[in-house]
This record gives C-alpha cells, sequence and structure tokens, in this order.
C-alpha cells in the first residue's frame, strides 16, 4: 500500500475512532472533566495518538468544508470501523485510487481559491497603494515602489553589489506583521541584489543611519509566489533603518534567499 493511502487512513480512521465515542460523550460530560486517568502508558500513549490524529483532521476537514469539499463525518467513521474489523467495503486498490481522485480534487479546489483571493489581495492593495501615496512626503517610482524617508542617513546610498545591515518591520496592508528584525534581537545583513526587487530598488534611496517606509506592489515583491505568512498578491509595508553599507571589497556573511526583504 502506498504512503498517500497508509498515512490518510491512518489520520482519518484515528480521528474519527475517538470522534464517534466523544459525539456521544460530549452531551454527557462538560468540558472541564477531570483529569484522564490511565491504567498503563501504553493506554495513554494510545489516546495520545489518537487525540493528535483527531485534532489534525478535524482542522484539515473545516480546512476543506471551506473549500467547498465537505465530506461525510458518518461515512468516515463508517469506514474507519470497516477497516477494523476487516471487513471494508473497497479494496485497497479502490481506496488508494479514491483517495488519489480526492487529493486532486482538494489541490484543484484550493488553486482556484488561491487564485480568487490574490485578485482581492490586488485590488485592496491598489486602493491602499492610492491613499499612501497621497500622503505628505511620500514618492512613487517608476516600477511602482511607493517610499517615503524619514531619515536620509549620511555617507553613500547602497549599490547592488553592496551588502546592508538593516533593521525592519514587514506587514500587511491590515498590519498583519510576518517578520520583524526587532524582536528576533538581530539585524539582517545581505547584498543587496539578492532580495525582492522593492528593497533592491527602495534602499538606495537611504544611507547609512537612515530609516523609511516602503509600500511594495505585488510585482516588486512575491507577486503570485507562495511565501508562508504572505498572501499571493499581497502588497507589503516595511518599516526600513539602514543601520550599515558593506562595500563589495568587505568581507560579509552571505546574502540570505529571497524571503521576507
Amino acid at each position: 500500500m502506498k504512503s498517500l493511502f497508509k498515512v490518510t487512513l491512518l489520520a482519518t480512521a484515528m480521528a474519527f475512532a475517538t470522534g464517534a465515542m466523544a459525539n456521544t460523550a460530549a452531551t454527557a460530560a462538560p468540558k472541564s472533566a477531570a483529569p484522564a486517568k490511565f491504567d498503563s502508558e501504553d493506554q495513554k500513549a494510545a489516546y495520545a495518538l489518537g487525540a493528535s490524529l483527531g485534532g489534525y483532521m478535524t482542522n484539515s476537514l473545516k480546512d476543506q468544508d471551506k473549500l467547498g469539499v465537505v465530506l461525510d463525518r458518518s461515512q468516515i467513521q463508517a469506514g474507519f470501523k470497516d477497516a477494523f474489523e476487516s471487513k471494508s467495503k473497497l479494496t485497497d486498490a479502490e481506496i488508494e485510487q479514491t483517495l488519489q481522485t480526492f487529493e486532486a480534487r482538494v489541490k484543484e479546489k484550493a488553486h482556484a481559491k488561491m487564485l480568487a483571493d490574490g485578485k482581492v489581495n490586488e485590488e485592496k492593495g491598489a486602493a491602499y497603494r492610492d491613499t499612501f501615496a497621497k500622503e505628505a512626503g511620500v514618492k512613487k517610482t517608476a516600477s511602482g515602489l511607493l517610499y517615503k524617508v524619514e531619515t536620509a542617513g549620511t555617507g553613500n546610498a547602497p549599490t547592488d553589489s553592496d551588502s546592508v545591515v538593516v533593521n525592519y518591520k514587514g506587514t500587511l496592508i491590515d498590519g498583519t506583521e510576518f517578520d520583524n528584525s526587532y524582536t528576533r534581537g538581530q539585524p539582517a545583513t545581505f547584498r543587496l541584489d539578492s532580495v525582492i526587487p522593492g528593497w533592491t530598488e527602495g534602499l538606495k534611496f537611504l544611507k547609512k543611519g537612515g530609516k523609511m517606509t516602503m509600500v511594495i506592489p505585488p510585482s516588486l515583491a512575491y507577486g503570485e509566489n507562495v511565501v508562508p505568512g504572505i498572501p499571493i498578491n499581497s502588497t507589503l509595508v516595511f518599516q526600513v533603518e539602514l543601520l550599515d553599507v558593506k562595500s563589495e571589497k568587505a568581507e560579509a556573511p552571505a546574502a540570505p534567499a529571497k524571503d521576507k526583504q
């Protein structure tokens, strides 16, 4: 049996094996029930495995519900019961094929939702950028980058081949924070040509000691690429402080991948 079948069946079965009994118990016992007691460590481990997989499957099914793929919970429970008693209505081959088809359908639905959400994100981002562009001191480049310099700094502006040392906070337009070097307690160092285009362009408007706000459109950020914490077609807002500029002749740490800067 292939891994897809094994993992899916195990997770689903364990989740709803406990779920079938929990549905009955939930009406009789309050959530603040007395601490559970087990006769052995193996018994406790078995329960923990079921609870862990049950929680995972519950969240997974909720996500699928949001996509419009709603599975009949009673059939999941019935499938587990039958398989546990070695009287499944489907052969192993039929189960595997059905799960592969199901997985493809979920992926298709998820992709469609991602694209729809991306369109909404672009529209909201455009409105946000139009509003920000009207604020005093905001400048817009030919590429669409918006920036506002609070402190210009001194010395030379960085070039593409320079390494920069920065502190920054990155948020979505609704204020959701996805990255923050201040809370990590350590500035970031990278070559200016190793990050997203919005940063490569925007940091050139600062000098050492300078501070700015950048509002970066999706075309200069991650676009439709999937990045954890950043929905596709997101407009990104960064508060940036340029702490230092190191020329290519100076020894500098290797540049990070193009993520979240």
